[in-house]
């Protein structure tokens, strides 16, 4: 007869229900099934406003709060007002609509900035995506100068909140090429972790790419202004090429350089799930 491989119970947890001395885990509340928001129906103020693709909720709170939101010419303060679609809602003088979401992903190649519009009249990343729809885009975080690769636009401000909310942890692999050979124990040191001038880093995952000691791949969460660059340069290196080949689930495949492509539903939800 085989011995039974279960585990005999440790002394002070819980054991099967019925025995002496057996302690009961509360019973977890099912998990409500989400309910379908009627496009017709009432909703909040800062909702509404963050749907017409002026900014996120927080950003709206604030607009709400500081008296520049009306309803009906009527100004409202109050943060949990609810409005309807047809209700007249404007933000300083300029009426707003909620609009269609869009998600449109560009492979940013080198020399654009990331910005809506530049006073010194350089090439921005809003050139590249002017044809892809009529609702106004935002890019969700930044990419530099040099810096080419997946930089994602859109027009939910919820979302993009929530993907450049360092809380979230939103990941991003970059593709390193360095002008110097890289020393295997300053990648141990990025991956353990080190303080910056503005505060501790470190990589989720760093390593060779290939064979080649002067390419790296590494994959961090950190949104911070010119991270990577930062983190190589902490080292002594410097960074020839810059490329941000991973989005969270997102990839530059079948997307040529300069190019943009919508995300498929699919892709939306999953993002959302993520973020």
């Amino acid at each position: 007869m085989k011995k039974s491989t279960s585990p005999r119970p440790e002394r002070g947890r819980p054991t099967a229900p019925g025995k002496p001395g057996a302690k009961r885990r509360p019973a977890k509340s099912p998990r409500k099934a989400p309910v379908a928001s009627d496009p017709n129906g009432p909703m909040r103020l800062n909702r509404y406003i963050a749907h017409a693709g002026i900014c996120s909720r927080r950003e709206a709170d604030v607009l709400i709060t500081s008296g520049v939101v009306t309803v009906n010419g009527e100004v409202v303060t109050e943060l949990g007002r609810t409005v309807l679609p047809s209700d007249h809602v404007q933000v300083g003088t300029d009426r707003i609509r909620p609009e269609a979401k869009r998600y449109v992903l560009l492979n940013k190649p080198r020399g654009f900035i990331t910005t809506l519009d530049d006073p010194q009249g350089r090439r921005t990343v809003m050139e590249l995506v002017k044809t892809a729809c009529k609702e106004r885009l935002v890019p969700v975080g930044r990419l530099d100068r040099d810096t080419t690769g997946l930089l994602l636009f859109t027009n939910d401000g919820d979302l993009a909140d929530r993907l450049t909310h360092p809380r979230n942890g939103v990941r991003k692999l970059y593709h390193v090429t360095l002008a110097e050979k890289v020393q295997q124990h300053h990648l141990d040191e990025i991956l353990k972790g080190f303080v910056l001038d503005d505060g501790f880093v470190k990589a989720d995952q760093v390593s060779f790419a290939g064979n080649d000691p002067h390419e790296v791949g590494i994959e961090l969460h950190s949104g911070r202004n010119r991270i990577v660059r930062r983190i190589f340069e902490h080292f002594g290196y410097k960074v020839a090429k810059l490329d941000r080949v991973r989005f969270a689930h997102l990839t530059k495949k079948d997307l040529p350089r300069g190019h943009f492509r919508h995300l498929s539903d699919e892709e939306v939800k999953f993002l959302r799930m993520n973020a």
